[in-house]
């Protein structure tokens, strides 16, 4: 599966659930919060800025918001809410484009990075958050992490979301470190729709090393926007990068 026939027509017709899901006001609020917070009176950049479900409430907060976006019509969709003056928005890949200006922050929501397949994609899309940086700025990534603890031997699958009309499971091939994400939404016909997409799951450690590699430091992580201590339970993180600031 290739990027470009994943986040098709379809998927971004359906991308958007106002009010549910990850549009939800208590999913939003806090990762808008946080990110107009590390912003810090500066530009920010999005990549895999999608239908703008972070980027347009962040720039109605008063941030000055760009994105980086592969998928045409999922930009099709943003600009059924703010236009290019408001949002301007880049086509091309989120690991090599360049958007024009200087940030103070870069960010990745939702666990797009492993969106990227190959580890020297993902780490060329730190050296462009860092291309893209003024000195001091912030990369922020929020991530889940890889439930490889649920896989017994011989097992490739986890379920990790079961609940009225949806199952969510992954397939894991750990000897490449790749997974496929299943979601299943279905009614009370026989019938249920599919959608897939690919990833390249990363351990915190790596993502670590990642950033270092493009010069950053962690400067924290948690295990949510809200800033919950991240554990070795932790299904997921929000970790922040900074390049080092000038003497």
């Amino acid at each position: 599966m290739r990027q470009e026939d994943v986040w098709n027509d379809d998927t971004a017709r359906r991308y958007d659930t106002p009010g549910t899901g990850m549009f939800a006001p208590e999913v939003l609020g806090p990762t808008v919060d946080r990110l107009a917070e590390l912003a810090d009176g500066g530009a920010a950049l999005e990549f895999a800025v999608g239908t703008g479900r972070v980027a347009v409430p962040l720039a109605a907060r008063g941030v000055p918001v760009s994105g980086i976006e592969l998928s045409r019509p999922m930009v099709e969709r943003l600009r059924t809410k703010v236009d290019e003056a408001t949002v301007p928005v880049v086509i091309g890949d989120m690991a090599t484009a360049t958007a024009p200006g200087e940030f103070s922050l870069v960010y990745l929501v939702y666990n797009t990075i492993s969106n990227l397949l190959s580890q020297s994609e993902q780490v060329a899309c730190f050296r462009n958050a860092a291309r893209h940086l003024s000195p001091g700025g912030r990369f922020v990534i929020e991530l889940w992490v890889p439930e490889l603890r649920k896989l017994p031997p011989g097992q490739e699958a986890t379920v990790w979301s079961s609940e009225p009309g949806y199952i969510g499971l992954d397939t894991y091939d750990v000897l490449r470190q790749q997974v496929v994400s299943h979601h299943f939404r279905f009614d009370e016909s026989t019938h249920a729709r599919l959608f897939r997409s690919p990833h390249r799951y990363i351990w915190p450690a790596e993502l670590d090393l990642m950033g270092q590699l493009a010069g950053f430091e962690l400067e924290s992580r948690h295990a949510d926007w809200s800033g919950a201590e991240f554990t070795a339970d932790s299904r997921s993180h929000v970790s922040v990068y900074r390049l080092p600031a000038p003497n």
